[in-house]
């Protein structure tokens, strides 16, 4: 098996594994700071390691204005609209219909790989991706219950078009590395959403950020799941094919799902031991299998 994709599907499968904590994390403080506040704060922080994390490497930084043009779509399609959906549409639905909704990412980015980056659409990958999606139905189920649940599962699926979107995207940047295009889409998220956070800033002083819960919430989102996972993630994107890499993607449920057993004591059911068989069954058959 080629190391390259070894690497990129362990890079990838750790990411999809800190986002299935983010699920949880986000439930837990979103009662407390809006959706949008909580994508800024959380950037700021990211922020802060990111920069960090690039002067300790010394890295040469260059203009390339063709692959600037596709960070700031990167910026704005991935870590602005997709974050902000997917924040907004699992705190109007649940965890679990935000685990279903998103497991429509690996479909959406092997179309737009078909598309985009002219990937062949084998039977491979589309047997890897109704397994894999199968298998997030069977774990979660379907759970359309709630005042505001229309308006969260169209936020959710925002959130899986946008983001598979920006995954093929980033393929698509040749000049920058994976931490050098994350702190600057990371930079473009942050100039958006400034004027929209300063709109409201009576909410934003409201905060109290010296309670444990806030500063684990907002380091776990900030420093993990966006600092360390992005970067991850990008990366692996550039080791794996686009129209694969999404079924990373669905170990986010699995995740989520033990650490509500774990955590919040929620049952384990027959279908998610099923489920999570499928989810890991599509990704072995799409590295073992695929060109």
């Amino acid at each position: 098996m080629n190391s390259k994709k070894v690497l990129g599907s362990i890079l990838l499968s750790v990411s999809a594994c800190i986002w299935g904590g983010m699920f949880v994390v986000v439930k837990m403080i979103v009662g407390e700071i809006h959706p949008i506040q909580l994508v800024w704060l959380r950037y700021l922080i990211a922020m802060i390691f990111l920069v960090a994390f690039s002067l300790l490497k010394r890295e040469k930084w260059q203009i390339n204005w063709h692959d600037l043009k596709l960070i700031f779509l990167i910026g704005i399609i991935g870590n602005t609209i997709s974050i902000v959906t997917q924040e907004t549409g699992t705190w109007l639905s649940s965890a679990q219909t935000g685990a279903v909704i998103t497991s429509a990412t690996p479909t959406f980015m092997v179309i737009f790989a078909w598309l985009i980056l002219k990937e062949k659409l084998t039977s491979v990958k589309v047997i890897s991706v109704f397994m894999a999606t199968l298998g997030v139905v069977m774990i979660v189920g379907i759970h359309l219950t709630g005042k505001h649940i229309l308006w969260g599962v169209l936020s959710l699926i925002v959130a899986a078009l946008t983001w598979a979107l920006m995954s093929v995207l980033v393929k698509e940047v040749k000049s920058y590395s994976s931490l050098q295009t994350t702190i600057m889409s990371t930079l473009v998220a942050i100039i958006f959403l400034t004027p929209v956070v300063m709109t409201n800033t009576t909410a934003l002083i409201s905060i109290n950020f010296f309670e444990p819960k806030v500063i684990f919430c907002l380091l776990y989102l900030g420093a993990i799941s966006t600092a360390v996972a992005f970067v991850m993630w990008n990366h692996g994107l550039k080791l794996v094919n686009a129209s694969s890499s999404g079924l990373f993607f669905l170990l986010q449920p699995i995740v989520g799902t033990l650490l509500g057993w774990l955590l919040l004591g929620e049952g384990i059911s027959w279908g998610f031991i099923i489920g999570a068989g499928l989810i890991l069954g599509s990704v072995w058959v799409s590295i073992r299998f695929s060109e």
